[in-house]
């Protein structure tokens, strides 16, 4: 499978990482806004200008996409889906729908497969929040991430006017946690289970007030957080702020029984040194899904609800059986 990378951030060199890891899968290059000529690939990959991604298309069995949600994939996902089978990892959650309408547009029309919205939320956390209602409807679903560095909403602070560089921790509350792992389905706001904590170092001169109360009153971001800004140099950043951990929790509590005296609890946790190379690695795995379903005729968009889990792995159904069932 050759997989071509459009956008070398975190998440691109993340997928360079794991296409080293799948023996069933090519880099057939990377694909940059910046001048290719100055850009060095960790291994040695060939970088091509985002202009001429268009010339490749016979050439790449699947683009992984690896922009911003903010302002890179709602424009980039359904251009490119229209030339390639494509994986992005969207996850402004409220703005799903649409992004999903436009993708299936393009994807649709050009004969294209398209999923959207992969990674580990949206993508395995999404697969196990439904699991977990399909298995106990009588129930509650909880989801809480953190400690740790959410890149789509660090690349939302990132094009606040004023700002250099930024950080967003997002941090569950310990107490709403207790309550949920109790069993006693409790009603939480937004703003009862996570912290949003925002470090940005900012330009020079910038009104850093103006800064703050942007951030603050961000839609779909921060506007339903009790969130904090704090003002750092960018000696601090580098020191205190380069690792880009995350990962969280989906829970869900449910009753069964003819009285509803059961009560169950399904834990699906993540711990993650590194954010990014997690992300890209299920998109990897997307890709190879993607790939397998468009030769079997599948077009338009996609998410991680239509892939069956057999398409993931690289292994056969017989080893599937076998090692896995």
């Amino acid at each position: 499978m050759r997989i071509g990378i459009y956008g070398y951030g975190n998440i691109g060199r993340g997928v360079e990482c794991a296409v080293r890891q799948n023996a069933d899968t090519e880099l057939a290059g990377v694909f940059t806004r910046r001048d290719p000529a100055s850009l060095q690939t960790r291994t040695g990959a060939p970088v091509y200008a985002a202009a001429d991604a268009v010339k490749f298309a016979d050439q790449i069995d699947v683009m992984i996409l690896c922009g911003g949600s903010a302002t890179d994939l709602p424009v980039t996902t359904p251009e490119l889906a229209a030339l390639f089978n494509v994986v992005d990892s969207f996850d402004t959650h409220a703005r799903i729908p649409e992004h999903f309408a436009n993708v299936e547009k393009a994807a649709a029309d050009a004969g294209k497969l398209a999923l959207i919205s992969g990674g580990w939320d949206p993508g395995m956390f999404s697969l196990n929040r439904l699991y977990a209602s399909a298995i106990l409807p009588e129930g509650k679903d909880y989801t809480f991430w953190g400690r740790g560095v959410s890149q789509g909403h660090s690349d939302a602070i990132r094009r606040v006017p004023g700002v250099r560089d930024a950080r967003q921790y997002t941090v569950p509350i310990p107490a709403a946690l207790e309550a949920v792992r109790s069993g006693s389905m409790p009603e939480l706001t937004t703003r009862q289970k996570h912290l949003r904590e925002c470090y940005v170092v900012a330009e020079e001169g910038a009104d850093r007030a103006e800064i703050e109360r942007r951030i603050k009153t961000m839609p779909n971001y921060f506007d339903e957080y009790d969130t904090t800004v704090t003002f750092i140099t960018e000696g601090e950043m580098q020191r205190d702020h380069a690792a880009l951990p995350h990962g969280g929790f989906v829970i869900r509590t449910g009753r069964t029984g003819l009285e509803l005296e059961h009560t169950h609890t399904i834990e699906y946790r993540l711990t993650l040194d590194s954010n990014p190379e997690f992300t890209a690695n299920v998109l990897v795995a997307l890709a190879r899904a993607v790939n397998r379903m468009h030769a079997r005729g599948r077009t338009g968009c996609v998410t991680v609800f239509d892939v069956a889990p057999a398409d993931l792995s690289p292994l056969t159904p017989e080893a599937l059986r076998a090692h896995m069932l």
